[in-house]
């Protein structure tokens, strides 16, 4: 009775039929990444801004006025009578009628300077010369209610860190296909209520739902990847990274071409729908199915993969085995319950806690050029495509744990010696810390690799998933770190960067090595991996067995 991992090598490990299904799921990885960055788009500045005075819209209309002829009535002379007010937060504590003089509309206040007029603060509104760019115009959120903007993309990330364990969960336990289809309809659906959102509080809602849905797609379809192909392809779980570096790459050519963000809402959600038709060509996960004890499922999505591979199945393969262990629920307690499953959880998620600490820190404060936003943010994403091809050749040469320690060594050391190079030099600054970004990222996608490789099959999913939410917490917690620490010292933020990358870059030399070996399918193949200290790249054997038909 084979072994899944044999039937697999004989039915192709990275055939036609794996490429096919890795281009498809790799599609993900762009709507997701455009998910997790639109916030950039979707709350830009919204250009000239400034509070609306009682009455003056009627005045406007009466008077034919452009919308900088009120401009130049309502806050230049504002800005005459006291040059630190400009308009935007407070206006004149005046009251226009129609009856007002089109020319001098503030004629009826006498002789008295604009100096002297009392003020107040913006009680009727805002007028945007760009009134529906942004969802900053769109709702109010400026002056007072500028602090909305960041709650919109902390509630994204909580919605991100809710997907992660919800739907981490039910793919254990539901399938891994079924929770990516339905996940990529919520993202649709709630993407679509988003743009059409009619007041704050709905966004914010189907923003969280938008969120949760995105995060089970993007994880699900990652772990799909990582189980179809042989132990030797795993590869795949990096390169499926830069189509991830690739939304962001397109991002800001969409934000471009469409002037409104519920356009750009639009372009980055219904994508969303076309991966529903991924149910007729992307099967469930043959791994998952011979877990939940279905076995002859697995049998005949192996024998389509060796079909489509040019490969055929020797006849005698009516049954495969898979390690002897109890399938259950999966829980917390299960990921720490063993001691070598207990040091592997509680590393990872440290690591992912601190490259996405690190990772969206610097990409806040480096800004790289300044000027114009959209060649800064693909300066910014083009940087990352690197990462990914370093990866690639180095990864199967000298394994997993040594790009991973090294990338947050490089990063810890690029954002020391940032912190205390000289401001006039700001060139070397930006270099310096561009390889900080450089280094970050390639910690930051090892360890999706390497996360996937320290789990067994029934918790798989589930181990990803609660590790990655760490991912989440440090998003939230990034700009908020990034800008107490700054208002004390400017550096101060790369310094703590610093100590949390060397730690992490220690941590991880402590992981077992998995190059080469075999995706574990148990927990006591996971016990058994080799040791910090043991030798690489030696094949598991399997033991004690059990067939399902």
């Amino acid at each position: 009775m084979p072994s899944f991992d044999e039937v697999l090598k004989e039915a192709g490990e990275f055939g036609r039929f794996q490429k096919r299904v890795f281009f498809l799921l790799s599609q993900t990885g762009i709507t997701f990444s455009s998910l997790f960055a639109s916030v950039v788009f979707l709350g830009r500045a919204p250009g000239n801004f400034w509070c609306r005075i009682p009455g003056a819209a009627e005045l406007s209309e009466r008077c034919g006025w452009t919308l900088e002829e009120e401009r130049n009535f309502t806050v230049l002379p504002l800005h005459l009578g006291n040059e630190s007010v400009t308009g935007e937060c407070q206006r004149l504590d005046v009251t226009w009628d129609t009856s007002a003089s089109c020319s001098s509309p503030l004629a009826r206040y006498g002789n008295r300077s604009t100096g002297k007029l009392p003020l107040a603060p913006c009680r009727d509104g805002w007028v945007y010369e760009q009134p529906r760019s942004s969802v900053v115009s769109e709702y109010d959120l400026v002056c007072g209610n500028a602090w909305m903007l960041d709650l919109s993309q902390a509630i994204l990330n909580l919605g991100f860190l809710a997907g992660a364990f919800i739907l981490g969960y039910a793919a254990d336990r539901y399938g891994r296909i079924l929770i990516y289809l339905l996940s990529c309809l919520g993202v649709g659906i709630c993407g679509v209520i988003v743009a059409f959102s009619p007041n704050f509080t709905v966004f914010l809602i189907f923003r969280f739902l938008q969120g949760m849905f995105g995060k089970g797609t993007w994880m699900t379809c990652y772990v799909i990847v990582t189980e179809i192909v042989g132990s030797d392809q795993r590869m795949v779980g990096i390169v499926i990274q830069i189509f991830f570096t690739l939304g962001i790459i397109i991002l800001p050519g969409i934000a471009y071409l469409i002037p409104t963000w519920q356009g750009i809402q639009l372009a980055i959600s219904l994508p969303n729908f076309l991966f529903l038709l991924y149910y007729w060509v992307v099967p469930e996960s043959p791994r998952w199915l011979l877990t939940r004890k279905k076995g002859e499922k697995a049998l005949k999505i192996m024998r389509n993969i060796a079909k489509h591979n040019g490969k055929f199945l020797s006849p005698h393969y009516s049954e495969i085995t898979i390690s002897n262990e109890e399938v259950s629920n999966p829980s917390f307690l299960d990921l720490v319950r063993t001691p070598q499953m207990r040091k592997n959880t509680l590393i990872l998620m440290y690591a992912w806690f601190t490259s996405a600490l690190i990772y969206q820190g610097l990409v806040m404060r480096l800004g790289i050029i300044g000027g114009n936003l959209y060649l800064d943010f693909f300066i910014s994403a083009v940087v990352e495509l690197p990462s990914a091809f370093l990866i690639i050749v180095t990864i199967d040469r000298i394994g997993r744990r040594l790009p991973f320690a090294m990338g947050n060594i490089v990063a810890s050391i690029a954002c020391l010696i940032t912190a205390f190079l000289p401001e006039d030099i700001p060139w070397l600054k930006t270099t310096v810390a561009t390889l900080g970004r450089l280094s970050i990222t390639i910690a930051f996608e090892v360890v999706y690799l390497v996360n996937s490789e320290l789990y067994p099959t029934t918790l798989r999913n589930f181990g990803v998933s609660l590790c990655s939410s760490l991912c989440d917490l440090g998003g939230i917690i990034a700009p908020f770190l990034l800008f107490r620490l700054a208002a004390i010292w400017l550096e101060l933020p790369l310094v703590i960067f610093s100590i949390l990358a060397a730690v992490c870059g220690l941590l991880v030399l402590l992981l077992p090595e998995t190059k080469g070996i075999s995706l574990p399918e148990t927990v006591e193949d996971v016990e058994q991996l080799p040791s910090h200290f043991g030798k690489c790249g030696k094949k598991r054997k399997h033991r004690d067995t059990n067939s399902y038909i």
